[in-house]
């Protein structure tokens, strides 16, 4: 049957990137010299199929061929299946080496001086329709980029990065693509520096899409923001809501805290009422946050209301019965209907301290019950979460949803606070996300993430990541740190099996450093601690973290 065959780059991609053997004909032609040579060249059979310098790849199928690389032992410069290109000659940069994921033998590209190289399979006869790749992977990190590629597939090229994985440890990656035409490439490629290295291994291709429903931002400060002033700018400097900038920039859900009285008057129901009419009519999805407290409530702290504080345990539940149902029920009164309701936030030790402490599960679940219940109350279609700050913790989520389960709580999502900084590398992410969205069937997202991207400080307070030593490997504080930090948290969210991987909500992308928007709703001298790692820099205006919400 007649070879078919692909080239290393993408036709459509710059002139410079066709081989050196053809110059006269890439300067005349460019891009389209390189859409015939491609289409002339797969018509050729596999002997004659060396067209303008380039090698000839392995025999197209309709299936990925030695996937696991397992073929030919160590040391396997071109892996049956597949075909390896460097425009430089740079070749011996891709190879077999022992030591894969599941079996023997995993993809090496690597080598001791700066290189850029490419190793591909070509498929045809595929059916149309939407796939997925999915690998398992490992990076030194340190690349001018590193990534897996579907292209010449009928549709946009589709990439996925590969992360820095430093502790060693395999992450797995998926990448869609629309299929038409019934071909496709899938592509591991590397342009690197000396020393750089990425391990690949356990590919395979198949029907189907992936994808993140939810990417959202918190924005719960914000309005206090433009009350004391703060400014938020478009990429070109001209000022704009930073809502619609979000939006514009790929945000498709928004994140608001709920507080009962607190003492500066913000984050409560009026004020979440009014946010949400913001978001809603720019149609974005909505998720409500209730802390079930005055102020913040978290791992360290789980205060009850002051006006709450007497309570006995009956009345706790009623209480947090009625607030819960009130303040949703106001928002669909209003025509902005609570898409998605976490009950309590980062409830890791429980709520309401101390009757709803996990030292007492039956009345805590009573309580996160009575929660759940009045959000069902107000609309069905509300999916309720329950969310922990134990992103890389998978034995304490386990603990935590084991006795939620035992105890009856109702709920629908599983949502995880992960700041690699905080809670370890990104392998713990996986490993948690997938083993809680198999073990209680739920789709699971990141509630809150972030990262810096600078270690200077905005404001007379020290922030909370400040020093170099408290960042994570591979993630320098820049803006590419910031955006690839983002970007690799999101692929593993995207990558949770069975699409059960719901979402990734930025955590406070607008809290700038603004004069009396500080921690202390009670202080307003009290500085922001979090400017460095908001989305909008010290100009105001977009990080380029933020591109990455037009995540898919």
């Amino acid at each position: 049957m007649p070879q078919a065959f692909t080239p290393a780059f993408t036709p459509d991609s710059t002139p410079e990137s066709a081989p050196e053997s053809a110059p006269a004909l890439k300067r005349a032609f460019g891009p389209a010299f390189k859409r015939a040579l491609v289409t002339a060249a797969a018509a050729l059979p596999l002997a004659t199929s060396v067209v303008a310098g380039l090698p000839a790849p392995a025999r197209a199928a309709g299936t990925l061929t030695n996937a696991g690389f397992e073929t030919g032992g160590t040391g396997t410069a071109t892996p049956a299946g597949w075909s390896v290109y460097s425009a430089a000659g740079q070749n011996g940069a891709s190879y077999t080496e022992a030591g894969g994921h599941s079996g023997s033998y995993r993809l090496t590209h690597y080598a001791a001086t700066a290189y850029k190289v490419e190793t591909y399979q070509y498929l045809s006869g595929l059916a149309d329709g939407s796939y997925t790749l999915t690998a398992w992977v490992r990076s030194s990190g340190g690349q001018n980029s590193a990534y897996l590629a579907l292209r010449n597939c009928g549709s946009a090229e589709q990439r996925t990065d590969l992360p820095p994985t430093p502790n060693g440890a395999w992450i797995r990656l998926v990448t869609s693509v629309k299929v038409t035409g019934g071909q496709c490439t899938i592509s591991i490629d590397s342009d690197a520096n000396a020393g750089n290295w990425i391990n690949v291994d356990d590919l395979s291709f198949a029907p189907g899409s992936t994808g993140l429903a939810a990417r959202g931002v918190d924005v719960s400060t914000l309005k206090k923001s433009e009350d004391k002033g703060g400014v938020y700018r478009w990429a070109d400097g001209s000022t704009g809501d930073a809502l619609d900038i979000l939006h514009s920039s790929g945000a498709n859900y928004v994140r608001l805290k709920v507080w009962v009285n607190p003492a500066d008057g913000y984050n409560d129901k009026a004020r979440v009422l009014a946010m949400a009419k913001r978001a809603k009519a720019l149609g974005m999805g909505l998720l409500i946050d209730f802390h079930y407290s005055d102020s913040w409530a978290d791992p360290g702290k789980q205060t009850k209301p002051a006006a709450w504080s007497g309570y006995s345990l009956a009345q706790l539940k009623s209480a947090v019965y009625n607030h819960t149902y009130d303040v949703l029920n106001a928002l669909k009164a209003q025509g902005t209907t609570a898409d998605l309701v976490q009950i309590g936030n980062e409830i890791n030790a429980g709520i309401l301290w101390g009757e709803g402490s996990t030292a007492h599960w039956s009345d805590l679940a009573a309580l996160l019950a009575q929660g759940a219940n009045a959000a069902k109350a107000v609309s069905g279609s509300t999916r309720v979460a329950l969310h922990l700050a134990k992103g890389g913790d998978d034995a304490g989520a386990r603990a935590f949803f084991d006795s939620a389960v035992a105890y009856g709580v109702p709920f629908d999502l599983i949502g995880l606070s992960y700041y690699g900084y905080w809670h370890g590398p990104l392998s713990d992410l996986q490993t948690t996300l997938d083993d809680v969205a198999a073990r209680y069937g739920k789709q699971v997202f990141v509630a809150e993430t972030a990262y810096a991207f600078t270690l200077a400080n905005g404001d007379a307070l020290e922030n909370n990541i400040a020093t170099s030593s408290q960042l994570v490997a591979g993630y320098p504080a820049t803006q590419a740190g910031q955006a690839a930090n983002l970007r690799d948290v999101m692929n593993v969210v995207e990558a949770v099996p069975n699409g059960r991987g719901l979402g990734v909500f930025y955590w406070e992308p607008t809290w700038t450093a603004v004069p009396g928007n500080g921690w202390d709703p009670a202080d307003p001298a009290s500085g922001d601690a979090w400017e460095n790692q908001a989305l909008f820099d010290y100009s105001g205006r977009p990080t380029g973290a933020m591109s990455w919400l037009k995540h898919r």
